[in-house]
């Protein structure tokens, strides 16, 4: 697993991890801990698979942009299949159409092997800002 930079706080502080990233696809994980990640309803809150879902996407469609250009999501539609627990949580996601302005993006999310969630996304392209 390769840790985030110092550039990504949020899925540092969230605990995402990134397992591999190339040709349109993304594979992150999360161990979900009981203290960290659970709702006061005994499970993980639906925004710990959500973000992982989201992050994974746009490093999906980032792995097929050149340097100098970002993407940000545009809206994703999100389903909730079964309650997460303890453990590892994994999300592959996979860029299945980019424009040249905007990329669909498709991901499923497991835990011990049992699809939790799944999630279709558009994401935008653009060129990155200039530095300052």
């Amino acid at each position: 697993m390769r840790p985030f930079g110092q550039d990504f706080q949020f899925a540092r502080a969230l605990g995402l991890q990134m397992v591999e990233r190339g040709d349109g696809r993304c594979v992150m994980a999360i161990d979900i801990d009981r203290d960290q990640h659970f709702s006061p309803q005994g499970a993980a809150h639906g925004g710990v698979a959500y973000s992982l879902a989201d992050t994974a996407m746009g490093g999906a469609l980032i792995s097929l942009l050149p340097k100098d250009f970002w993407c940000a999501t545009l809206e994703i539609k999100f389903n909730y299949h079964v309650r997460v627990t303890e453990g590892r949580l994994t999300c592959e996601a996979e860029v299945l159409h980019r424009g040249k302005r905007i990329a669909n993006i498709d991901a499923r999310l497991f835990q011990d092997d049992r699809l939790v969630a799944s999630a279709n996304g558009n994401f935008a392209i653009f060129p990155a800002p200039a530095a300052e």
